[in-house]
């Protein structure tokens, strides 16, 4: 495993990081992506949380990144409880399951840990994430956003970072605003990139 560090991202990364998630994503959820252009557009989202905009480096390049936002559950009892939700996380695809992807998670979740905050809400496969304390969000009473109540949840993970933290709470998990870009914005954005090749494969969610 090569040496690495996790740092937070500077603007002079932005290009860089930015591109890493577009290798990472494409063709995986949709043909083409548009996780580098959500990225782009969230860094001035007032969501955003600077100290958690992390990368992981080695050897001279960035190898990784992650990032969280703030956003938050409605809960049935007509509180406001204050939580985050994550990524996109991304490994260039030549060091994917190498451990690399777990050893950022980790570290990024200790660090979102020790800035206080309570639990971390996001989509994604229990199969890895899972490793990382992550359960489905369903078995803590907490409910996706516009989700028929008979359609399947097993995407909607959580894990809480204080023990207890959602003890009692039940309700609605809102997803930050600034996640939905328009297609329009994203085709834009990607021009300015290398030319890449979209394409439908088995299993993408969006076609």
């Amino acid at each position: 495993m090569l040496n690495y560090i996790i740092r937070q991202e500077k603007p002079e990364d932005y290009r860089e990081v930015e591109n890493l998630i577009r290798e990472a994503f494409w063709n995986v959820y949709r043909p083409g992506c548009s996780e580098h252009y959500v990225m782009h557009v969230l860094r001035d989202d007032p969501a955003f949380i600077r100290e958690l905009d992390l990368v992981m480096e080695a050897e001279g390049r960035i190898i990784g990144q992650n990032m969280f936002m703030r956003t938050i559950i409605e809960a049935d009892d007509g509180r406001t409880v204050p939580v985050l939700t994550m990524g996109p996380i991304g490994i260039l695809p030549a060091l994917k399951r190498q451990g690399y992807g777990k050893a950022l998670l980790d570290e990024s979740l200790k660090r979102a840990s020790a800035l206080g905050f309570g639990a971390v809400l996001f989509e994604g496969n229990i199969a890895f994430y899972g490793h990382s304390g992550f359960d489905y969000a369903g078995r803590f009473g907490i409910r996706y956003h516009d989700l028929p109540e008979d359609a399947d949840a097993s995407f909607f993970l959580c894990r809480e970072l204080i023990p207890g933290y959602l003890d009692g709470v039940t309700g609605v998990y809102r997803t930050p605003k600034g996640y939905y870009v328009d297609d329009a914005g994203v085709e834009a954005f990607d021009r300015a990139f290398p030319p890449k090749v979209k394409q439908k494969l088995p299993g993408q969610l969006f076609n």
